[in-house]
């Protein structure tokens, strides 16, 4: 309320230029500069405050404090007013947010914004005719991105610039930046040491609309790399370690910051590779050091003039001697293995080693089907030599790949580059079928026609999520993620017991050979070829611009404001669905084909908790509606509740919402009549997606007390009207026999959050307080 009070920043205004250089923070926004100066004087109030040494993330958050003389700081406690430096949104998330932004009001965002189209293109016989099948499909979304991004200000990526972290790391990210998105893996731009977090797109358009953004403070794990990278050990192996030791969990809450003299083994886009999958272990984000690595990329992606900057404020973008991390975790890289993690879950990590006896004793599939490569995790110059110099080895002996075996460029500059290099002819040769630059099967994209839905078998990936039906949506295939060389020496012998260090592959002639570790150059010797122009400039004033939704389109949907509390308790809630287990962004909000929706909540409400174990009876979409005691879709029956004026409630398990940026799994429920989430543990970017769309995420102060809730219960939630941070609230549970018990539900909730419950939204309460302010 302060903040809108003085005045909403309806145009953005360039930072104080600093002393020594006035360097632009990328070639789209030449008068938009970097300002260290700035980050500096913040990260000296604080420090001066505090009396320590800081860790890097703290001095990059704390840099970007809104008041950091008068910030309640404590880590992993309180909630933080910061000024990121820009946002970035994925198509299929950036409907939604440029739908909010639209119901706010304002004409122009304020911060430097993109728009990145890589998640509407399927998979399906190759790149450019994927390519151009989605244009064809799109082009009533496309369209709509295009003309808000003009009207608003918002930069543009058409479709097959690229996967938007790629894109990012070479364009937008730089040390000591903080950038928010819509995409749970915006994290990857900590490979250039910035502080890039995924959110949902109500956060983004608090940014947008020059709001301060919230965030709990982090707590920060440190995790110190000693030795150095050889062999066919990659930086996937790092995080791919990491998500073995913290769990899908581990890192909910804190920053991942890498850290030791390891660091400097590893190239930048391979740190960008451990930053993305990062969000696997549920962190706010990961981030590096500023080092030689960086600066050799930054410079040759055409960026040294932030380089030379970034060198002259290098005791900023660097921990501080003696700073002291939550926790601390020591990888040896010299002794680290080759690993793949999988199946179902991205943290059951096994070496590479070992993976076929597993496989066996647990009845997975050892013959693996498809062979996978790219991604926004693994696709940069350096992961596409390394396939390479894999490929070469076996068309050598005269081996192609025994699996299927399919290629995705992270970006048009790396597809030019490497079609330009040599590198696509080589992977073509030994089999592979190289695709759209966009996300493809790693969402879900994918038209695949090898196997029956149901049928059991196995793929390996270089992506970074495997759970339970997300590449394809068949429930049978075993997903493994692992690095791209690994993954092209096992689509090469078509099987998990095949491991490249220490087996043999036996070539076209009967002869035995072993494939030696990939070597590649991290950067191309070159300079990047660009390739195709895909980037629209918003223009300088775009106030004239029309954005059109048609009320009759079945993909766009203008958005209506959510119902104001009423004032009182939540009584008498009936409960949606109790889940059983793992409940992921997936499950509450499926993509794959759901995708086409994304803009339109109406009808994307109707994959509502599709995916979700009904704990009654094991089965999924399929839930009793209490009021006529029918089994029915999940979507169905909150449908029917709604109808009857009913409140209702769901119950879930650990880690509810694990997964993607996904806003969507908020809004349907709301859409639908939902006011109150009960689980044992929320994923971060979830649990904050739930408070913005003005529902109740709420936990149980006992874990113990999720089995006390029976799907035929009623509940009410009383303490409403007294409803204040750090105090508890009270679940009145009523059980059809007509007895009663009452557990007490926790909830992280702060002022602000409560005034968006309030006003029944986080969007709701900004357009009151424009209407004050005015």
């Amino acid at each position: 309320q302060h903040a809108l009070n003085s005045g909403i920043r309806r145009y953005h205004v360039s930072p104080a230029l600093c002393q020594r250089a006035k360097v632009a923070m990328s070639h789209f926004e030449p008068n938009e500069y970097i300002n260290y100066e700035k980050l500096e004087k913040n990260i000296n109030i604080v420090r001066k405050r505090l009396d320590r040494p800081l860790t890097l993330s703290e001095k990059i958050v704390y840099g970007h404090l809104d008041d950091p003389a008068k910030q309640e700081i404590e880590r992993g406690k309180t909630y933080l007013r910061l000024r990121p430096d820009r946002v970035a949104m994925q198509d299929a998330t950036a409907q939604m947010a440029m739908l909010q932004f639209i119901s706010s009001g304002l004409p122009k965002v304020a911060v430097p914004s993109t728009i990145h189209c890589d998640h509407l293109i399927e998979a399906q016989s190759g790149g450019e005719k994927d390519l151009r099948r989605a244009k064809d499909i799109n082009q009533e979304v496309y369209n709509f991105l295009a003309t808000a991004g003009a009207k608003y200000g918002v930069g543009f990526w058409k479709p097959g610039s690229g996967i938007i972290h790629q894109i990012i790391l070479e364009n937008y990210s730089y040390p000591g930046v903080m950038l928010i998105g819509t995409d749970s893996h915006t994290p990857n731009g900590g490979g250039l040491g910035g502080v890039c977090i995924g959110v949902g797109g109500a956060d983004a358009v608090d940014v947008m609309a020059g709001i301060p953004w919230e965030l709990k403070c982090p707590k920060v794990i440190g995790v110190k790399l000693t030795g150095k990278l050889s062999g066919w050990t990659s930086p996937k192996d790092v995080i791919l370690k990491v998500a073995g030791i913290l769990t899908v969990k581990g890192g909910t809450g804190a920053i991942i910051e890498y850290h030791g003299p390891g660091v400097d083994s590893i190239s930048c886009t391979g740190m960008a590779t451990i930053c993305n999958m990062g969000a696997e272990i549920g962190a706010t984000t990961s981030i590096f050091p500023y080092n030689a690595r960086m600066k050799k990329y930054l410079g040759k992606t055409g960026r040294a003039d932030i380089a030379a900057l970034a060198d002259e404020f290098k005791q900023h973008l660097v921990p501080d001697s003696g700073c002291q991390y939550d926790q601390v975790i020591e990888i040896n890289l010299s002794e680290l293995k080759p690993h793949i993690n999988g199946p179902f879950t991205p943290d059951l990590a096994h070496p590479v080693s070992d993976i076929g006896a597993v496989a066996e004793k647990e009845g997975w599939p050892v013959d693996i089907r498809v062979g996978l490569i790219g991604s926004c995790t693994n696709s940069s110059y350096e992961d596409m030599g390394r396939s390479a110099a894999v490929a070469r080895q076996a068309l050598a002996h005269g081996l192609k790949c025994k699996s299927k075996f399919t290629i995705t460029p992270g970006s048009e500059q790396i597809r030019a580059t490497i079609e330009r290099d040599g590198y696509a002819k080589v992977l073509r040769e030994v089999g592979g079928l190289v695709l759209a630059n966009a996300c493809g099967p790693c969402i879900g994209q994918w038209d695949r026609k090898d196997i029956k839905k149901g049928e059991k078998n196995t793929i390996v990936t270089s992506y970074n999520r495997n759970f339970t039906g997300r590449n394809d949506a068949n429930p049978e295939t075993h997903a493994f993620v692992t690095s791209p060389e690994i993954v092209t020496a096992l689509s090469i012998a078509g099987t998990l017991k095949f491991n490249p260090e220490t087996d043999y592959l036996t070539g076209a002639d009967g002869k035995k050979f072993k494939l030696e570790a990939p070597d590649a150059d991290e950067l191309p010797k070159l300079e990047f070829d660009p390739g195709q122009d895909t980037y629209q400039y918003p223009p300088k004033d775009g106030s004239g611009q029309h954005v059109d939704v048609s009320p009759t389109s079945q993909r766009l949907q203008l958005l209506e404001p959510f119902d104001k509390w009423d004032g009182k308790d939540l009584e008498d809630m009936l409960i949606l669905i109790k889940v059983k287990g793992k409940c992921t962004t997936d499950h509450i909000s499926a993509a794959g084909p759901w995708l086409k929706f994304r803009g339109h909540l109406d009808n994307i409400s109707n994959n509502l908790l599709i995916g979700a174990i009904n704990i009654e009876n094991g089965k999924a979409n399929s839930v009793r509606n209490a009021l006529t005691q029918e089994f029915g879709p999940v979507p169905d029956t909150a449908r029917y509740y709604k109808k009857m004026g009913v409140k209702w409630a769901v119950i879930g398990d650990e880690n509810y919402g694990e997964g993607s940026s996904r806003e969507h799994a908020a809004l349907e429920p709301r859409h639908l009549g939902g006011r109150v989430i009960i689980t044992k543990s929320f994923a971060r970017i979830h649990e904050t997606n739930l408070k913005k769309q003005g529902l109740l995420p709420l936990t149980f102060a006992d874990p113990a007390d999720y089995n006390k809730i029976h799907p035929v219960d009623k509940l009410s939630i009383v303490g409403l009207k007294d409803f204040a941070p750090g105090k508890p609230l009270k679940c009145i549970i009523k059980h059809p026999n007509g007895s009663q018990e009452t557990i007490m539900l926790n909830h992280t909730f702060n002022e602000s959050q409560i005034e968006w419950f309030q006003a029944g939204s986080a969007l709701n309460r900004m357009k009151e307080l424009q209407q004050k302010s005015s």
